[in-house]
């Protein structure tokens, strides 16, 4: 018997999962600033249930992230989004803890400690994540950049706690795709400016062990530039590309 074993990873899930992965607008992306298009149409959001500190459901180690599950009725609206959508869980990226840092999107090129991915879907989808994976603008995802852990005095936290110093009026906006296979390009994705701090309660541990193949180095690279569009709060320059206002009403995934 001839035993051939096959190195799986990101740099492969084009090849093997070929519906989505080579696509178009794959994410994660570096999003340039300077090259932020202005949009008036991104206005704050309002979140509901997030100042509930009842809505973490568990908290679990999937093999491939740290995810924690939200219990129904949390829900964000507004920033230009079609509709209301219920936020399902969050969960982080990260690289091996020393020399290899683990966001998952860049800006102006630099790559945070960590990522934090909240996934939410279209209520009038009602849960169901094949009809939102199926959606071009299915899934809504709010990315926040962790870069340094804080202890907590209590056991219960909110989700308005754990986005504690993060100003939600100001983030980038652009269409892309889920960054695990399979890549559906369903994501409407806000990218926060300001970097939070990660809550160790909710982290609970994270191997730094370089040598582990399983939990280190949890990220996709960025994907190649296909003329994105990202927009930004703010009124579009003058002579600016009119494609930004089709990026307005844009979900969370």
């Amino acid at each position: 018997m001839i035993l051939v074993v096959v190195r799986i990873d990101d740099t492969t899930w084009s090849t093997i999962v070929t519906e989505h992965c080579n696509g178009s607008r794959q994410s994660p992306i570096n999003i340039v600033s300077a090259s932020a298009v202005g949009n008036e149409t991104l206005t704050a959001f309002t979140f509901t249930k997030y100042g509930d500190n009842s809505t973490m459901k568990n908290i679990k180690n999937t093999g491939k992230t740290v995810m924690v599950m939200l219990t129904s009725g949390v829900q964000v609206t507004g920033g230009a989004l079609s509709e209301a959508y219920d936020s399902l869980q969050f969960h982080l990226h990260w690289g091996n803890g020393t020399s290899v840092p683990g966001s998952e999107h860049t800006v102006d090129g630099t790559r945070y400690p960590m990522e934090l991915h909240i996934v939410n879907a279209k209520s009038s989808l009602i849960g169901n994540t094949t009809a939102a994976v199926a959606d071009g603008t299915g899934l809504f995802h709010l990315s926040l950049r962790p870069d340094e852990y804080i202890n907590i005095t209590h056991d219960a936290i909110s989700l308005d706690e754990f986005l504690e110093g993060v100003d939600r009026t100001k983030y980038y906006r652009y269409l892309g795709s889920l960054t695990t296979p399979n890549c559906n390009e369903a994501v409407v994705w806000t990218v926060f400016k300001d970097p939070i701090k990660v809550r160790q309660d909710l982290v609970i541990h994270i191997d730094h062990n370089s040598t582990s193949d399983l939990m280190t180095n949890v990220f996709r690279n960025i994907q190649p530039d296909n003329n994105w569009v990202v927009t930004t709060q703010g009124r579009p320059a003058s002579g600016a590309s009119t494609m930004c206002s089709s990026l307005g009403p844009m979900a969370l995934a």
